[in-house]
């Protein structure tokens, strides 16, 4: 075998190397992905499913009221829960529940390796 054979099947096998490193951050793009659904899953269970609905709806920016209509609520169902949401998560206001919801996702989220500087 001469020279250049070795030389190309080199290259051969760096480039079955990498295409295997390309399908293994794919793999780990996948699974932080649903590692942060999970966690927010989780999150999401310190609520009843009405308050989850409440909540996500908040997180989405609609108000009480585009909420008493999106769900078919009276003002003082959705009032209710929404003090619920707040009292469970310690904070004065819905708009405090989401900005600490959407730094805790951010702050999960940076915790796991990033795999955005590996492509």
């Amino acid at each position: 075998m001469d020279q250049s054979e070795k030389l190309l099947m080199r290259i051969e096998h760096i480039l079955s190397v990498a295409s295997d490193l390309v399908d293994e951050v794919a793999r780990l793009k996948r699974v932080e992905e649903e590692c942060k659904i999970l966690k927010e899953k989780v999150f999401l269970n310190q609520f009843t499913v009405a308050e989850q609905q409440v909540f996500a709806l908040a997180l989405d920016g609609y108000s009480g009221q585009e909420m008493q209509l999106i769900l078919s609520k009276e003002e003082a169902t959705i009032k209710s829960q929404r003090q619920t949401i707040i009292r469970k998560l310690g904070v004065s206001s819905m708009k405090e529940a989401v900005k600490n919801f959407n730094i805790w996702s951010t702050n999960h989220q940076e915790n796991f390796f990033s795999l955005d500087k590996l492509t």
